[in-house]
């Protein structure tokens, strides 16, 4: 799996891909918080904390992840080189496990140097340093979650095409559907029960800075899901 994770780093980083990936996630970001007028603008908001970026961060990986992980199996089978790595002294799930890995990694750093907006807020409140830096950390902690969530849709995805495009339609497509999708049809029938199953209720859970074993739970539970499917698909294409 290490060999996996590593070859995945330095694919990432040995071209533009990686640098690309972080450059876009905050430029994007950085416009909308300091630049653009609108909703996610923290100087228009009136208000001392990150909640505009904890709003906008799933929306720009939504599109971001699926970028990234459109290739890490699709690229292989095109090329046909997928049959040469199922037959290396590694199981299937430690494949899919480290490219999971190297897309998560590539997406943490990327987050890495929005932590320079709590340094820079901390001092402007009114008192100074009235930041509630327990909701921004389970802030944080949640879209870390998240985008474990994300790459394992993502990685998934990947297994099911050798079309990178297609790849990352259905990644987009399944993400979309599962952070807001849930949402707009609990709104609908007017169910809470419904709203539960997507993943921004507990996005927002854990962002309040209180880890719930539920919340925990459900992250593990479509992350594991996501992954062990595209172990099931990598079994198919072995034989």
């Amino acid at each position: 799996m290490k060999a996996i994770l590593v070859r995945e780093i330095k694919t990432f980083f040995g071209s533009l891909t990686g640098y690309l990936v972080i450059a876009v996630f905050l430029v994007l970001t950085g416009l909308f918080l300091w630049v653009f007028d609108g909703t996610y603008n923290i100087l228009q908001s009136g208000y001392n904390d990150l909640n505009p970026f904890f709003q906008l961060a799933p929306l720009v990986l939504l599109l971001l992840i699926p970028a990234v992980t459109m290739k890490s199996i699709s690229d292989e089978r095109r090329q046909g080189t997928i049959e040469l790595l199922v037959t290396k002294p590694l199981s299937l799930t430690q494949i899919v496990v480290g490219k999971f890995l190297g897309a998560f990694l590539l997406t943490v750093v990327a987050l890495l140097p929005t932590l320079l907006y709590v340094f820079i807020l901390n001092p402007y409140g009114n008192p100074p340093g009235n930041l509630d830096l327990g909701s921004t950390l389970g802030s944080y902690l949640g879209l870390l979650f998240l985008v474990a969530a994300y790459t394992g849709i993502g990685v998934f995805c990947s297994s099911l095409s050798e079309n990178q495009i297609v790849a990352f339609i259905l990644s987009v497509l399944i993400c979309f559907v599962m952070y807001l999708g849930f949402d707009q049809v609990a709104e609908v029938f007017k169910s809470t029960l419904i709203e539960k199953f997507g993943v921004n209720y507990h996005y927002k859970s854990i962002s309040r800075g209180v880890l719930d074993t539920r919340d925990l739970i459900y992250f593990g539970s479509i992350t594991t899901f996501f992954l062990a499917a595209t172990v099931f698909n990598l079994k198919n294409i072995r034989k």
